[in-house]
């Protein structure tokens, strides 16, 4: 009778939690770089290399956090989804007692709150940042059903939802562009006039 040893899986060392909030506080400080230089030139301004710069250390070295500019837009598209859907959500809250019609109200105006104060972030999750960026990538894909899940919140119709989308969503991206301005037409009054037709169209709302 022969006898075995036991086997025993090869030991791999755990990340300790220093290294481990270490890590995610430098991922933190290479995104917020990032989104600066978004807000001052746009996806073609983000460098990976120029973070490093701004952070004093080496290209290389933040290579080990993000592997490529690619990756790095793609969190911050990632986080513009969640922090979207976050606010959509909050502000159309059941607690809150609001009547379908006021939920729905309430959604729109956090929509374009969002772009508003965000107008970077906003035009990021709906503009192809860079040529050959795949905006289609599976965690791309699941962020953006946050914001589709705080739609349905508030309309369970698909359809409508999609129409309300493309209202706010054309809305948004002619006052992010200044045309209204240009054009000499009160945006306040001309949103409130989308809203109105939007929730008019809404099959359960109260008006």
């Amino acid at each position: 009778m022969t006898s075995s040893k036991p086997t025993t899986e090869p030991h791999t060392p755990a990340r300790s939690p220093m290294r481990a909030r270490f890590r995610e506080q430098v991922r933190e400080d290479v995104k917020a770089a990032a989104l600066r230089q978004l807000a001052q030139g746009g996806a073609a301004a983000i460098s990976v290399n120029a973070i490093a710069k701004q952070l004093g250390v080496s290209g290389p070295a933040l290579y080990r956090y993000f592997a490529n500019r690619d990756e790095l837009l793609a969190e911050l598209v990632i986080d513009a989804y969640h922090d979207l859907a976050a606010e959509l959500a909050t502000a159309t809250d059941r607690e809150l007692g609001l009547s379908p019609g006021e939920r729905l109200r309430a959604f729109a105006t956090a929509w374009r709150g969002f772009a508003q104060s965000e107008p970077h972030r906003y035009q990021l999750l709906f503009t192809p940042p860079l040529p050959g960026y795949d905006a289609h990538s599976e965690p791309l894909v699941t962020a953006s059903q946050t914001v589709m899940t705080a739609a349905l919140a508030v309309l369970e119709d698909e359809r409508q939802i999609l129409s309300a989308w493309t209202r706010l969503h054309g809305f948004v991206t002619l006052e992010l562009g200044g045309n209204f301005a240009s054009m000499g037409i009160d945006a306040d009054v001309l949103f409130a006039g989308e809203v109105a037709a939007i929730v008019d169209a809404a099959p359960t709302s109260d008006q």
